[in-house]
């Protein structure tokens, strides 16, 4: 079980294999090659318990930090290689069923070399040799389709490594579910998507790029049922990310220029699945810019242009502009100063000038004002009507098509209101392209626009005259931005609807008709920017955006207590900043700061706090970074804050509060999270103690401090106490709690904490539940029975699904908590406590919340089984046993409130999920009711 392994290559068996392993198996076998080479794994038979029995794959020494992925089930894994020196495989299985195990053969690859990439079933591969520069090719057997790149060349990368260009393809049968993607976007969905996906589904889709280029994946729709329906995806960081459950995953990122997405379903239950959005974006994205010729500019080929046949002709009659196609021109004399018109047919869009003029050029030459329009195809939009609704550009909040044509044609339903629309999100390409907006239904009317709107600067509102308002978009051939989201509704005519009232403003009038006046002033401490007064015109627009209220960069503050915030917080304060508050208070008083938020770019942007006025004076404190600082005091009655940004990259900012005291007393020092203050008296000679709440420690300061006279200044005689809840740590209490570090906020990134709870001889010790809640497959939570690592394993723990409670055998229980370098949670917050152990039973097994237990007797042979109550459904249908070790057969149920299913019978119960606690993010749950035929 485990060890050290060296040497050109050597096979893995796991113990027992080929018929099976232990229970509460702990292998970790170390695979360590020469200097520069790595190590080839190669699975020659696999077969796990799934979901409870893993191999976890280590790129390096067995540590947290180089995790790689972890393997369970029956499916044998493709080859891996690592990027180190070393490789380690850890086996760890859990109280109850086996499987015949694993037998691995493991290769020292000299850094030359790419190494075997394998065979993928039903497939043929053509070539021998694995080194920098050899090319290999696959193909599939008859009945069966090559998915994937067909040919992999393999080259050497920039940390002087090989690697193969692509991943290795699969074949497919030809009626199967996936396919290769290629071209510079598209759309993945679970087959059948958005209606139940099919059980025992196995599909895989690759998205191919060129070499140099990267793939985004965003999910727009994922619900699976949690840990028995997923979705893989390999070639990002890390190498492969394992989805499942009922939340939108977060965008996934290649660090190659390929993806591979592979889903799989078991037997029973079937939801929506999943629908994702790639991107392909270039290694370098050039953008190819046209210009329009306008008569008068410098250019020897203008004539040609001009006269788009290459005629130079010295007259007084513009050549034939033609009509467009699926359109007509109106108008026949061509002659100077004559205009022709444009229209296009039905669903089609004109795209350019409806109407151009025969003008002068240089003297003797003739030309068209502009090109002839052309008449698009109108790709997206449609017809809309009151009394309110939203409408978005194609594809948002993802990137809209190029070449698109969008026209919205909104009516209100009383003929005598107009429409009024507000943009709660505007992003297009500034400059290319392009919203109009358009009184009346007549589209392309230059004579009815009433904006053309292009970046992502737009009015507050937007008002028609009429009860009709168009609006039409343009998109040019590259790549274009997110696009908009728009509110319309109905509104009364001669109104220019309500505008708001700026954040920290303060609005004076209240009518939105013609002509009404509405003006602006900032709270005490912000800066108005923008127009101070705004009228209601009588096209019905706002003569001017309502005004901003920033908090200045330059300001002095003279109240005795404030606030101070970083510019735009918490927007982000921006870049090339330096800003100076002064605070000043009464003399022979002093000010005090807390800290409420701070975040700013880590050692580029500094917030420097200094004793006085002067550029000069004392600094009492420079601050940069996330963490949020400690409270501080002055030793006189001015404090400087001098903040500083560079060019580049911005932080959230800060929030400062401050108040100033007397000469004779200390600041408020707040009440610290997580902890509980006596005493309410900040005189000279008072006290404060802090103790902390259960389950967190003193992270700082003492538990009691005191308003004394140091050095001729009062001040307390230390920062008040923290509480923080600990990352590890040794319990021998009867009872307690233990909380994820953070609790009740988020955990941090790349953490190994360590809990050992020992209870006293001849005592078990019981751990309950509370909350759970950790980055599912990636933040890990291992319980083992006894007091170190190598003690075996209760259950390994992720997400959201957990046992309601757990007993250890003997009087010690080891927790591991590991936790990678990205993204985070709320974590968990965990009971224990010792109890007493029974030679000749089980301990109780406990009932399930909303459920019912039958059967009281808990000896060694015994049963006991459980319902739950109307609308709830059990987690799994086994009884439990209790078996010759004291250990019940499987953990105790528990009754979940399902999202979506079919519900049968005359009646019953439907609850929303997590019911009565809150229900989660990010639902999408539908419930079909099906009675006896006839009824309703």
């Amino acid at each position: 079980c485990g060890g050290t392994l060296k040497g050109l290559n050597g096979t893995i068996e796991s113990p027992g294999f080929p018929y099976g392993y232990p229970n509460g198996a702990n292998c970790t076998w170390v695979i360590i090659a020469e200097e520069r080479n790595r190590i080839q794994i190669v699975f020659q038979s696999f077969a796990l318990e799934e979901e409870y029995d893993y191999l976890s794959l280590y790129d390096g020494h067995p540590h947290p930090a180089n995790f790689r992925t972890r393997l369970t089930g029956f499916h044998l894994p493709p080859p891996v290689t690592s990027t180190k020196s070393v490789f380690s495989l850890r086996l760890t299985s859990d109280f109850a069923v086996s499987a015949h195990g694993f037998k691995v053969y493991y290769e020292e690859l000299q850094s030359s070399s790419c190494g075997n990439p394998g065979v993928p079933p039903k497939g043929i591969l053509y070539g021998t040799r694995f080194d920098v520069g050899d090319k290999i090719r696959y193909s599939c057997v008859t009945g069966y389709i090559l998915d994937g790149h067909p040919q992999l060349t393999c080259i050497a990368n920039s940390v002087n490594t090989a690697s193969w260009d692509f991943p290795v393809p699969i074949c497919r049968a030809e009626d199967a579910c996936g396919g290769t993607m290629r071209g510079s976007s598209g759309i993945i969905s679970s087959p059948n998507f958005p209606n139940e996906y099919h059980n025992n589904a196995d599909c895989t889709w690759t998205i191919v790029a060129e070499p140099g280029d990267t793939i985004s994946l965003i999910f727009t729709d994922f619900q699976m049922e949690e840990k028995y329906d997923y979705l893989e995806v390999e070639g990002s960081e890390p190498p492969t990310i394992w989805l499942s459950g009922m939340n939108i995953p977060p965008p996934v990122i290649s660090n190659k220029n390929w993806l591979r997405l592979h889903f799989v379903t078991d037997s029973n239950h079937r939801y929506r699945g999943f629908s994702a959005h790639y991107q392909v974006k270039k290694a370098i994205d050039f953008k190819s810019r046209g210009f329009k010729l306008f008569p008068g500019k410098d250019n020897s080929n203008k004539f040609s242009i001009l006269n788009e046949g290459g005629i130079k002709q010295a007259s007084n009659l513009c050549p034939d502009p033609g009509e467009p196609e699926n359109g007509k021109r109106i108008g026949s004399d061509f002659s100077l100063g004559a205009t022709v018109q444009f229209s296009c047919d039905e669903d089609y869009v004109l795209q350019g000038s409806k109407s151009i003029t025969c003008q002068r050029i240089a003297e003797v030459f003739a030309a068209w004002s502009d090109h002839r329009p052309v008449c698009k195809v109108k790709t997206c939009g449609s017809s809309l009507q009151g009394p309110g609704g939203t409408f978005t550009s194609p594809n948002f909040p993802f990137q809209y098509d190029s070449n698109a044509q969008c026209v919205w044609v909104i009516t209100a339903i009383n003929t005598n209101k107009v429409i009024q629309i507000n943009f709660e999100e505007f992003d297009l390409e500034i400059g290319y392209d392009t919203l109009t907006i358009g009184d009346g239904g007549e589209v392309g009317d230059p004579k009815t626009v009433l904006q053309v709107l292009t970046g992502s600067f737009v009015p507050d509102l937007i008002v028609s005259m009429s009860n009709q308002m168009w609006l039409h978009l343009q998109t040019d051939e590259s790549v274009g931005s997110i696009g908009f989201k728009v509110n319309y509704k109905e509104i009364e005519k001669e109104l220019s609807g309500d505008p708001g009232t700026p954040l920290y403003g303060i609005r004076e009038g209240d009518g939105f008709s013609n002509r009404d006046v509405l003006r602006f002033e900032c709270q005490f401490g912000f800066e108005l920017i923008g127009e101070k007064s705004i009228v209601c015109q009588e096209n019905n627009q706002w003569s001017a955006n309502i005004p901003i209220c920033i908090f200045p960069c330059l300001s002095n503050f003279t109240a005795p207590m404030g606030t101070v915030l970083s510019p735009d917080y918490p927007e982000g304060y921006g870049n090339n900043l330096n800003c100076i508050w002064t605070i000043i208070s009464d003399p022979g008083s002093r000010i005090h700061l807390s800290f409420n938020d701070f975040d700013l770019e880590s050692q580029f942007d500094f917030l420097a706090v200094k004793d006085g006025d002067s550029p000069d004076s004392p600094i009492i404190g420079t601050f940069t970074g996330a963490e949020v600082p400690s409270h501080l005091t002055s030793n006189g009655h001015i404090l400087r804050l001098e903040f500083q940004a560079d060019h580049s990259m911005s932080g959230r900012g800060f929030n400062i509060t401050y108040n100033t005291f007397g000469h004779n007393e200390c600041p408020d020092p707040g009440v610290p999270i997580n902890a509980r203050r006596f005493g309410d008296n900040f005189q000279l000679g008072s006290s404060i103690s802090v103790i902390c709440e259960e389950g967190f420690i003193k992270t700082q300061g003492t538990e009691t401090i005191t308003c004394m006279l140091m050095d001729g200044k009062v001040m307390w005689s230390g920062p008040i106490p923290k509480c923080g809840a600990p990352c590890g740590g040794h319990f021998s209490s009867p009872s307690g709690v233990i909380l994820s570090p953070g609790w009740p906020g988020y955990y941090k990134d790349s953490l190994n904490c360590e809990w050992v709870i020992e209870a006293e001889p001849g005592h078990s010790i019981k751990i309950t539940f509370e909350r759970f809640q950790t980055e599912l497959n990636y933040d890990v939570l291992e319980v083992h029975d006894g007091p170190n690592l190598l003690s075996p394993l209760l259950g390994s723990y992720n997400g959201t699904q957990v046992p309601q409670f757990l007993f250890s055998s003997s009087n010690f229980i080891y927790l591991l908590f590991t936790t990678d370098n990205s993204r985070s949670n709320n974590g968990f917050k965990i009971h224990y406590e010792s109890v007493t152990v029974n030679t000749y039973s089980c301990l109780d097994p406990g009932i399930p919340v909303h459920g019912r237990r039958y059967g009281h007797d808990f000896s060694i042979g015994s049963t006991v089984s459980f319902s739950c109550d109307p609308g709830y459904r059990l987690s799994h249908e086994e009884p439990l046993l209790c078996e010759k070790n004291h250990w019940w057969s499987h953990p105790l149920p528990t009754c979940d409130a399902l999202c979506g299913g079919d519900v049968r019978g005359p009646s019953g119960t439907i609850l929303s999920p997590g019911y009565p606690e809150l229900y989660p993010n990010s639902l999408n749950c539908t419930w079909t009711v099906d009675v006896t035929h006839g009824k309703g």
